[in-house]
C-alpha cells in the first residue's frame, strides 16, 4: 500500500463545501467525498465539534487523517470525516463556538483559521489492503464499527443504496418496517449489518464482495421484508424489549416454511414471560419453536441452597446413595421445571454428579 503525507490548509479543505444530506458531503474544491453516500452519519456531540474548533484556534495540531486516492485522481476520506465536517460547518457557518460564528471572529483570527495546516495521509492500494489499513489507524474521537470499515472497503453502487434503505437518520425505511426487531444504531451501520448477516447465513464481507458492483440491494431489501413479515405474522404480539435481541434470521432459514400456529405460540410465550423461573426472555422466541431449554438460562440453585440441602441430607446422593464433597455434587430440582417444579429449598436435592448427569439424560 503506498502511503505519503501531504499539507492541506483549511482554506483548501472548505473549497466549494457542499452538504447534500443523504447525498454526500464534499470538498477540497469538489476532489474530496468527505462523507459519501455509503459513509456514515455525523455522530459528533457539540462538545466534541467545539472542541476540533478550540484546537485550531490554539494552533495545537489535530491527530493526521487519512484520504483514499481513487483512480479518477480525487479522494475519499477513510478517517478524519467528523474533524473535517467539523471544521467545514463552522467555517461555513452552520455554528458558532463560544457565541462567535466565524464571520464574528476579527480578520487576523479568520485568517489563522483559513491557514491552519492538516496533516493528510494519502493512501492507495486494493481493497484488502485498504481494510487491513483501516483497522490499525487510530480512529479520534468516535471509533469506526467494522461495518462501517466495510463500507469504506466495498464503496460503490450497492453500498450506496443499502445505505439508503438501512442507514437513514431520517425516514429509514428499515426502522419504520422493522425497529423493533433491530438492535443498535442504524446511523452506526448495525441494521445494514444485521440484514446482511441474516441474508447470507451470519457472514458480511464475503456478500458485500459479491454484489459490490450491483446497481442497487433490491435483494438484500426483499429478503429482510420476508424476514420481518415473517416474524410479525408469526409472533403478532411486539414486545420490543425482547423481540430487538432475537436472531430472527436463524430462525426464518429453520422454519418460514414450517405450519405454525400464532395463537398457540403466542399463549406459550405469555405464559413463559410470567415465568420467574426463564431468566432469558429473549430466549422464549426460539424455544417456543425447537423446545430447547438452553435458550431460557433457567434459574438454577445458589451456592446457599446447595449447601444447605447437603448438610440436610449429610453428603448422600439421594439416587444412589454414595457419600460425596459438596463439590463432587450438583443441585437438582426434585420435579422438573417442565412438570412446574421451582427453583425453592424444598424441589432441592442433591445428587452426585454421575447420577445427576443420568438423570438429565432421561
Amino acid at each position: 500500500m503506498k502511503i505519503e503525507l501531504h499539507e492541506v490548509s483549511v482554506c483548501d479543505l472548505v473549497k466549494d463545501y457542499h452538504d447534500d444530506g443523504d447525498g454526500g458531503v464534499s470538498g477540497y474544491g469538489g476532489r474530496l467525498d468527505i462523507r459519501p453516500p455509503h459513509q456514515r452519519e455525523f455522530v459528533y456531540k457539540d462538545q466534541q465539534r467545539d472542541a476540533v474548533i478550540h484546537t485550531i484556534l490554539q494552533g495545537f495540531p489535530l491527530n493526521v487523517m487519512y484520504w483514499a486516492v481513487r483512480n479518477d485522481g480525487t479522494y475519499e476520506i477513510i478517517d478524519g470525516q467528523q474533524r473535517t465536517i467539523s471544521i467545514c460547518q463552522y467555517v461555513t457557518g452552520v455554528f458558532s463556538v463560544n457565541k462567535l460564528a466565524f464571520h464574528n471572529r476579527p480578520a487576523d483570527i479568520q485568517k489563522q483559521i483559513r491557514d491552519y495546516i492538516l496533516m493528510v495521509y494519502f493512501c492507495e492500494g486494493t481493497d484488502s489492503e485498504k481494510l487491513n489499513w483501516f483497522k490499525t489507524i487510530n480512529i479520534a474521537g468516535e471509533e469506526l464499527l467494522p461495518q462501517e470499515l466495510r463500507n469504506a472497503v466495498y464503496s460503490g453502487s450497492w453500498v450506496s443504496d443499502a445505505r439508503q434503505l438501512f442507514s437513514r437518520r431520517r425516514g429509514n425505511p428499515a426502522a419504520t418496517l422493522g425497529s423493533d426487531y433491530l438492535s443498535g444504531s442504524p446511523i452506526r451501520q448495525a441494521y445494514l449489518e444485521t440484514a446482511i448477516k441474516w441474508i447470507n447465513d451470519g457472514e458480511v464481507r464475503g456478500y458485500m464482495s459479491d454484489h459490490q458492483h450491483d446497481p442497487n440491494a433490491k435483494e438484500l431489501w426483499e429478503y429482510f421484508e420476508s424476514v420481518i413479515n415473517w416474524v410479525k405474522n408469526t409472533f403478532p404480539v411486539k414486545r420490543a424489549k425482547f423481540t430487538k435481541q432475537v436472531n430472527w434470521g436463524e430462525l426464518y432459514r429453520e422454519y418460514k416454511d414450517a405450519n405454525l400456529d400464532p395463537e398457540k405460540l403466542e399463549a406459550e410465550v405469555t405464559r413463559l414471560m410470567m415465568d420467574d423461573e426463564v431468566q432469558k426472555k429473549s430466549g422464549i422466541y426460539p424455544y417456543v419453536l425447537n423446545h430447547d431449554k438452553r435458550h431460557l438460562n433457567l434459574r438454577v440453585f445458589s451456592p446457599a441452597q446447595k449447601q444447605k440441602t447437603f448438610e440436610q441430607q449429610k453428603g448422600v446422593c439421594r439416587m444412589c446413595g454414595e457419600q460425596f464433597s459438596i463439590e463432587e455434587m450438583a443441585g437438582d430440582h426434585i420435579t422438573p421445571w417442565a412438570r412446574g417444579g421451582q427453583t425453592t429449598d424444598d424441589n432441592c436435592q442433591m445428587l452426585c454428579r454421575p447420577c445427576n448427569a443420568q438423570k438429565g439424560a432421561k
